[in-house]
Order: structure tokens, then C-alpha cells, then sequence
């Protein structure tokens, strides 16, 4: 299928079909269960083991270490039961995650499953892993080079759902309103794509008073900027802020509150992180997009297992991807959901993410009850 999908450009990005994202979650379940043929891509073909790369960029947003890299190692070991996993994180630096690509490389892995910090520089690591006969499946976002495979969300559609929440959260009044826009790095697809998505919304709806493109996703940067913001237009002249994901608006909303800012202009946000859901509880912030992590995981391993044994994607990816260097990109892009206080139980609680007790600690006991998450 991943030949007769349709194609997606990594700058613009289609809508994942709901139907599609359900029929990924019902075949993954498939997999790794007792008694699956040697065809399903679990370790029941009998095939042997080899070792497998997984290379994060990111230690400051919580979802990695928190969700990705143990679902993703999980669900390896259910497919491929003699695998084993090499991990390294960047923390942030471009040059130690070449660095780490390279080591991986030279170690002898089979296949990487890579999320690129900057999608132009680690080019180069995917040629030279292309050379060596290493797939490369590019994780929750693109990366310029030869890859073999890509799994991510629909991060246009991102963008669409923060923009639209702010604008909910302005009402009536939204019509001339001013908002900032904190924007993640525009080194990666990822940070375009979430971009263009919020302002296919936000523009001629609103006065973009200040926009900011913030490298590495740093909320301290963010936490500058925001008060660089305030400074130049006023406390009272902010009716939003539009921050990209939940480390932004950590820093937004740090310094929203010590310019004594109150009550606090709408905060939009990404990644459903724990402290995140609980500001929405307080009603510090007010969304976030819940991008639920066990399909993309599951994805991505099965897409790495069936790699490095040398069998085709058709029955994974549901369509295809472009970069500028690289044409029909078997991938699974699937759809993200937006979380405020009224859905909370219905996504991360719901889907286990976090439980009412780890989000309601006796410091949000009194938020919780308000919320109708405890009684």
C-alpha cells in the first residue's frame, strides 16, 4: 500500500484518515501474539536476532525518556524476541547525535530509528548509514537523506487544532485580538509544519503582535522571549499566546505569571506532558495536543523489525511521504487530539497515560475537584 497510497510533501502534509489510523492500531495489536505466521513480522518467522539503533535528539521534553523510548523497546522485544536495542539521546546537540549515528553505525546495527534534531545536518549521518546498508526509519519527524521508512503525526493538522483552540479560548472577542506566537525550531519539518498549520488558522483572524522561533524547544528561551514580549506590547495588550508544544509554554507562562499577569491569556500547547495536563487543570494553560505514543511506537518498531529482515512495508505504511531528497516515503501518519480540562479523562486518562493520582497530587487536590476529576 505504501506504493499506491497517496502522497504527502513533507512541507504540507495531508490529513491522516481516522479509518487508517484504526486499521494501524488493529494490525499492530496483531502482532507479537501467539501463534502469528512467520509472515506477520513477529518473532514467530523464526528468524534470528540483530540489533537495532534508536537515537533521540531531545532530554528536556518529557515524552521521550517518559513514553517513547520504553514503548518503542517494549514492543521491539514482542517482535523480535533476539534483538537487541543500542539507545542514545542528544540532549539537544546536533553534533553529538551525528556523533552517536556514526558510533551505532560502527557498532554494527542493522536499522536506526532516528528523530533527527535538525533535519538539513543529519543528512549526512543518513547517507552514510544508506551506505552501509543501515534503513533509517525517521521518527516523529522528517530528515533529509536516503530513509527507508517515516512514522509521525499529521503535524499541519497540529497546528490547525492549537490554532483553532485559541481562537475558542479568545470567543467572541478573538476579531482584533493580539496574541504572540512562540514557534518551535524551523530547522526541522516538524517545527514548519506545526507553523504553517497554526497560521492557516491564526492569520486575518488575529494581530500577530510578536513571533518567535525558539531552537532546541528551550522554555528558557521561550521564558526570554515572552518577557521581551510583554515589555514591547504591553501586559494588557496580550490576549494569547500561541506556544508550539508544552516546554514553550512552561516558559510563557513563567513569565505571563511573574509580570503579574492575571488571569492569564489563553496558552495553547503540544505532548500532553504531565506537568502541562496539570496547568491545564489550574487553568494555567489551557490546551495541549495529545499525540498518543503507543501507535507511533508501535509503528516504528514494526517498521525497524520488518526492515532488518529485509521484508518490504506494504502491509504497515498506509501512505507516502516526499523530502527534497528523497520521493514516496512509506509512512504512518496518524491523528493527534486536543486535550483541555473537559476532555482529560476521555484521552490521557483514558488511555493510561497518566492516572487521576499521578495527576492529582494533594497540590492540585483542590483544581482536581473543581476539574470533576475527583470527587
Amino acid at each position: 500500500m505504501s506504493q499506491g497510497g497517496p502522497r504527502v510533501s513533507a512541507y504540507g502534509s495531508r490529513t491522516a484518515v481516522a479509518a487508517a489510523a484504526v486499521s494501524l492500531v488493529v494490525s499492530l495489536a496483531a502482532c507479537g501474539n501467539a501463534g502469528e505466521s512467520a509472515d506477520s513480522g513477529g518473532n514467530a518467522s523464526g528468524k534470528g536476532g540483530f540489533t537495532i539503533g534508536v537515537v533521540f535528539g531531545h532530554i528536556q521534553v518529557a515524552r521521550w525518556e517518559t513514553f517513547d523510548r520504553p514503548l518503542i523497546e517494549k514492543k521491539l522485544k514482542e517482535l523480535c524476541e533476539d534483538c537487541t536495542v543500542e539507545y542514545a539521546n542528544a540532549g539537544g546537540d546536533v553534533a553529538t547525535q551525528q556523533q552517536q549515528v556514526d558510533t551505532l553505525i560502527t557498532k554494527g546495527v542493522k536499522v536506526l530509528i532516528l528523530s533527527a534534531l535538525d533535519f538539513r545536518s543529519l543528512r549526512s549521518s543518513v547517507e552514510t548509514a544508506h551506505d552501509a546498508d543501515v534503513p533509517v526509519v525517521a521518527y516523529d519527524g522528517l530528515v533529509e537523506g536516503p530513509i527507508s521508512a517515516h512514522v509521525s503525526f499529521d503535524n499541519e493538522r497540529v497546528g490547525k487544532l492549537q490554532g483553532e483552540a485559541l481562537l475558542r479560548a479568545m470567543g467572541d472577542k478573538a476579531d482584533g485580538c493580539q496574541i504572540v506566537m512562540m514557534n518551535g525550531p524551523q530547522t526541522t519539518p516538524t517545527g514548519v509544519a506545526f507553523k504553517k498549520g497554526a497560521l492557516s488558522v491564526l492569520e486575518g483572524k488575529v494581530k500577530i503582535g510578536k513571533t518567535y522561533d525558539i531552537p532546541g524547544w528551550r522554555p528558557g528561551t521561550a521564558h526570554t522571549n515572552m518577557v521581551g514580549a510583554i515589555a514591547a506590547l504591553g501586559a494588557d495588550n496580550i490576549d494569547g499566546v500561541y506556544a508550539a508544544n508544552d516546554s514553550l509554554a512552561s516558559g510563557v507562562i513563567s513569565a505571563l505569571k511573574a509580570a503579574g499577569i492575571e488571569p492569564l491569556p489563553p496558552v495553547t500547547g503540544q505532548d500532553a506532558d504531565l506537568t502541562a495536563v496539570q496547568r491545564i487543570v489550574t487553568g494555567e494553560q489551557y490546551m495541549s495536543v495529545y499525540k498518543p505514543f503507543k501507535p507511533e511506537a508501535d509503528a516504528a518498531a514494526q517498521m525497524a523489525v520488518a526492515l532488518g529482515r529485509g521484508e518490504k512495508l506494504d502491509d504497515i505504511a498506509e501512505t507516502t511521504v516526499d523530502t527534497p531528497t528523497t520521493k514516496d516515503i512509506p509512512a504512518v501518519l496518524l491523528n493527534p487530539i486536543p486535550v483541555t480540562v473537559d476532555n482529560l479523562k476521555d484521552t490521557v486518562v483514558k488511555d493510561g497515560v497518566y492516572t487521576i493520582d499521578q495527576i492529582c497530587t494533594p497540590k492540585f487536590e483542590s483544581a482536581c475537584k473543581e476539574a470533576g476529576l475527583t470527587q
